[in-house]
């Protein structure tokens, strides 16, 4: 289980009472580090926090869901957005999908239960990505090692000097 201010969700819910709904599910099940707002506009005042989670509605008052995705991921590419909204509808789906988001789930019986689902993934995902990136550097130094070492036996060859 991820350490208890990881990770930081954000909640974008113009429904505060569905809202408040939301994020008390998230900390009953240990993901103590949420934050609610009410609109689009909110949400992107503070992304100067990195979250690395948000979900939203896709029908926002004010800037849609869709604008909210695209405009942060712009300044943080790497934060999954899923969206959580009544409007069942596929090509709506298929857009946020298209855009970046991470899942869409229709605000269903099984909504709050598939929204765990997905945190559990993205974190898997990202624990994934951070262990490639660490495995690539190590390659990469372990490269530069032989290669310096090769370097130094073949200066060491042609002037006859040991190491």
């Amino acid at each position: 289980m991820p350490k208890k201010d990881y990770p930081l969700i954000y909640v974008v819910e113009d429904n505060m009472a569905f809202g408040q709904i939301v994020a008390h599910h998230l900390k009953i099940n240990k993901y103590t580090n949420v934050t609610l707002f009410i609109s689009g506009e909110e949400c992107l005042k503070h992304l100067n926090a990195k979250p690395d989670i948000v979900i939203q509605d896709y029908k926002l008052q004010g800037i849609s869901g869709l604008n909210v995705l695209e405009q942060a991921k712009k300044i943080l590419p790497h934060t999954e957005f899923i969206f959580l909204s009544a409007q069942d509808n596929a090509d709506i789906a298929v857009d946020t999908m298209k855009a970046g988001a991470f899942d869409y789930i229709v605000k269903n019986e099984v909504a709050l239960h598939r929204i765990l689902q997905n945190i559990g993934n993205i974190i898997t995902l990202q624990k994934q990505k951070k262990h490639n990136r660490l495995q690539r550097l190590l390659i990469y130094l372990f490269t530069v090692f032989i290669i310096l070492l090769v370097i130094a036996l073949t200066m060491a060859y042609r002037t006859k000097t040991p190491l």
